[in-house]
């Protein structure tokens, strides 16, 4: 257990235990990168790595053949201390989150709406994840890290707070300024984020950015191939191409999921383009039906197009090395043969209008009728 489990970022996650050997660390880091680069787990190891009580160091060892004794020391954690095992506890961050939702919903109506969503599994340590339903952080939670900030930690070396999304309330985002112009100094803040632009450029001037950048397609299938034995080489190859990288991503796909949603999106843009019997296409789209668990679907029908139509633009740009879709190869060449860039263009629009509708709250299985019969192809 510790920094050697955390997969690929070596130069960024050295730069930041350099940082906490010298006692240098930021009181406030922004950990940018797409979703699933890892940034919620190295969030939390370095939440440990600064209160671990056994406080391991582990060695960067200069080049090949270095020796222990020559070589660079940099702290690490043990993960079996009190401190490390409670603040562990949150790395199920969707499960962590799903609880406190659960919590709220047990209390009183007039508490309810009184009542933000936090984490926290060590006393010290305080997760804010965006609050439903706008799924945004608000001014309440910045105002609960306000009123314990300035007190010193319970049990742990430095108080930290982790802030997993960049999605803030303009309350909210000033509210937080005031607390980075004037931190303490036993205090560590961790912005997470998919896009720094998203912050306020006065919350990014007075936070160090760090990004984490997307591993190699091999790097990600080595790790598929050691974590999910289920799937065999051709889903892992899958797989590690979709995830761009994030091996988050990688490690909790859907695979069934995406299939059922790329079989939808196949017949959508094939009756686009080949003006076929309609039949096909109204029954599917009558399974998107209105409710939570019909927009996380139609959600997914979305970016799963958009994926197809990127396959298709690198294959008319004689570009198939970037095709993500690998094991479709054949059918989206067949599509090919029948669109051009003006139509992917077009069609891509019109997928951007199917979006603005589901937050009009559209008839979504209209909206994607609409998106198919008017890409249809004279």
């Amino acid at each position: 257990m510790g920094f050697a489990d955390f997969h690929g970022n070596t130069e960024v996650v050295q730069r930041l235990r350099d940082m906490l050997a010298r006692n240098r660390f930021p009181h406030a880091v922004v950990l940018a990168g797409p979703r699933g680069s890892g940034k919620y787990t190295l969030a939390l190891m370095l939440a440990r790595a600064l209160n671990c009580l056994e406080r391991p160091v582990s060695y960067s060892l200069a080049g090949e053949g270095a020796r222990p004794s020559t070589a660079h020391a940099l702290p690490d954690f043990c993960g079996k201390c009190s401190n490390c095992v409670r603040i562990g506890n949150a790395i199920d961050l969707d499960a962590r989150f799903a609880e406190a939702i659960e919590a709220r919903e047990g209390l009183r109506e007039t508490d309810k709406k009184e009542t933000r969503v936090l984490i926290q599994t060590h006393p010290d340590v305080l997760i804010i994840p965006p609050d439903p339903p706008q799924m945004m952080i608000k001014v309440d939670q910045v105002r609960r890290v306000i009123e314990s900030i300035y007190f010193r930690p319970l049990e742990a070396r430095e108080k930290v707070f982790i802030f997993t999304d960049s999605a803030f309330m303009k309350e909210a985002a000033n509210s937080l300024l005031k607390v980075l112009e004037e931190p303490p100094e036993f205090a560590t803040m961790f912005l997470l984020t998919e896009n720094p632009g998203e912050l306020l450029p006065t919350i990014r001037s007075r936070s160090m950015t760090f990004t984490l950048g997307a591993l190699p397609v091999a790097d990600v299938e080595e790790y598929l191939a050691k974590e999910r034995t289920d799937w065999n080489a051709k889903q892992r190859a899958l797989v590690a191409r979709l995830a761009e990288g994030a091996v988050g991503q990688a490690r909790s796909f859907d695979l069934s999921g995406y299939a059922a949603a790329r079989a939808n999106a196949l017949a959508l843009l094939s009756t686009a383009l080949r003006s076929a019997d309609h039949s096909e296409l109204f029954k599917v789209t009558e399974s998107y039906r209105p409710g939570a668990d019909g927009r996380a679907k139609t959600e997914l029908l979305i970016r799963t197009t958009y994926s197809l139509l990127q396959d298709l633009m690198f294959l008319m740009s004689g570009a198939p090395e970037l095709v993500r879709n690998t094991d479709i190869v054949g059918e989206l060449k067949k599509l090919g043969e029948l669109a051009d860039f003006e139509w992917i263009a077009a069609a891509s629009d019109r997928l951007g209008d199917v979006e603005r509708g589901m937050r009009r709250n559209l008839l979504r299985s209209l909206s994607l009728d609409a998106f198919a019969v008017g890409m249809e192809k004279g």
